[in-house]
């Protein structure tokens, strides 16, 4: 069609009888020339309600060098089968404009009917975000679920009074406060890279507008698929204002590459997270130790095709099994991570916390030396910083317990970690308070002006990893987490987020 067409148009419709005849003898290699192209270009395989602008660009790329194609032996041969130059140029844009047309109207059909499920648009949603994120999300919204787009939110002035896909940019989320601000069910946070405290603002200006808030993952997870089925609730890790702190572990796979670690504690969450870590350095032997059999069970399973590990089911309390465990194994670190840390339960059962935090520490350094140990790692808490209950307490005279050691004669190197708070840990208090907020309340805090820091498990590793690699005898290591987060306004984001 686009052949004929060509000739109408060079010749204004009144085109000449040899014409006629030489159409007849050219449309069919053309046409075939044409449809290899598209083949190579791999327009047959493609979905045409799926067209997008890289099909776009593939298809003028295809038919393009069809064109040029042909041009260039007409230059050669003066002529082709008497087509002229104007007839070649103008087959090339009318077959190019036909193909796209039909494919743009396929994307529009199936746009128009929604994702085929006959469920109407339940949500009008705004974005914040008209960034690459913003626009990748708000396509996956159009053409999927029961979500509807209507506007983005922008915090750049350049920005604003723009469209993307056909919604406008407004602003900051900020308008929302005016007269005719747009009416909006939900907002996604498309902005994976901004601070915690600009999401902390929008949170909280959600919050007062009784508007849901849900945001995008990491930039590392948007590019394993698509945006729309990984949105998430906002977090309290999102909100927390403090940027994460890269402490480089891939410097480290020499210090740790060919050796045999332990790690006590390995099903919990501080424990466990060491270990999948420690499973990527090309060690000798990991051997896992912990008490429980099920998480035992678990971060084995989770780990054995990744490296050489050990199990051993047993509790740091028993003195006889703990220095049987390190005579079989000989290992040249030991990360002890095993320690009893909910407050509310070492209040009421003070001679647990008193066995199971200080002297099973005491007596696990005391094998450690015995047995030739190259470093022996303490995993403490930010709680042990003038403690004011028995947990914090236990986990300070651990500390100077492990520090008496340092001070005894022997290769054995004593070091002690000390954290806050870790984000998803079993000990920290964000997951506490969410649960109690869940259930309705009352949340439970010691003081509302109480101040914690907060990390999260990756960064704990990390800087385990390091105090193990670079600690003297005798050492404390303390990551800078920057200022400590009021627990009155901790326990309000999480009402905010509800």
């Amino acid at each position: 069609t686009a052949t004929w067409l060509a000739h109408g148009l060079r010749f204004d419709f009144v085109v000449p009888p040899e014409n006629q005849i030489q159409i007849q003898r050219i449309w069919v290699w053309v046409w075939a020339l044409k449809l290899v192209a598209l083949a190579s270009a791999g327009q047959f395989s493609s979905l045409l309600s799926f067209f997008s602008l890289p099909d776009l660009k593939r298809l003028g790329l295809a038919l393009g060098t069809v064109t040029v194609g042909l041009l260039g032996w007409w230059q050669l041969s003066d002529e082709i089968y008497g087509m002229s130059r104007g007839v070649i140029i103008i087959d090339g844009i009318l077959s190019f404009l036909f193909l796209a047309t039909c494919r743009v109207g396929f994307r529009l059909v199936r746009e128009g009917t929604g994702s085929g499920s006959g469920e109407p648009l339940t949500k009008r949603v705004g974005i914040v975000g008209a960034g690459e994120v913003g626009a990748v999300l708000a396509r996956e919204l159009q053409t999927k679920g029961t979500m509807e787009p209507v506007v983005f939110f922008d915090d750049s002035s350049r920005k604003k009074g723009t469209q993307v896909h056909g919604m406008p940019v407004i602003g900051p989320v900020e308008v929302l406060l005016g007269p005719n601000e747009p009416k909006i069910d939900e907002l996604i946070i498309a902005m994976p890279s901004s601070s915690g405290e600009r999401i902390r603002e929008i949170v909280a200006l959600m919050g007062g507008l009784g508007i849901h808030c849900r945001t995008v993952p990491a930039m590392s997870q948007i590019a394993m698929g698509e945006i729309v089925t990984s949105l998430r609730p906002v977090e309290i890790g999102d909100v927390l204002g403090r940027e994460s702190v890269d402490l480089k572990l891939e410097n480290l796979g020499d210090f740790y590459a060919g050796k045999t670690i332990m790690v006590t504690g390995a099903g919990g969450s501080i424990g466990s997270e060491l270990c999948r870590q420690l499973a990527g350095m090309d060690l000798k032997r990991l051997i896992l130790v912990e008490r429980s059999e099920f998480h035992l069970f678990e971060i084995e399973s989770e780990l054995k095709e990744k490296a050489e590990v050990v199990p051993e089911l047993a509790d740091v309390q028993d003195e006889p099994a703990m220095a049987a465990v390190l005579a079989r194994h000989s290992p040249s670190i030991l990360y002890h991570a095993a320690a009893f840390k909910h407050v509310a339960l070492m209040e009421r059962q003070p001679a647990v916390a008193i066995r199971n935090n200080i002297l099973a520490p005491h007596r696990l350094a005391r094998l450690a030396a015995e047995t030739g140990v190259g470093h022996f790692v303490l995993i403490s808490t930010d709680k042990a910083v003038d403690p004011t209950g028995v947990m914090g307490a236990t986990k300070l005279l651990a500390e100077r317990v492990v520090e008496g050691h340092a001070l005894g004669e022997g290769g054995t190197r004593f070091i002690t970690v000390r954290f806050g708070n870790v984000l998803g840990s079993s000990g920290s208090v964000v997951p506490i308070f969410q649960r109690q907020i869940e259930m309705g309340g009352p949340v439970t805090v010691r003081d509302r002006n109480v101040a914690r820091f907060f990390m999260s498990i990756p960064e704990s590793a990390g800087l385990v990893f390091h105090s193990g690699a670079m600690g003297e005898n005798g050492d404390r290591f303390i990551l800078d987490m920057g200022e400590p987060v009021q627990i009155g306004n901790e326990i309000g984001y999480p009402l905010l987020l509800r």
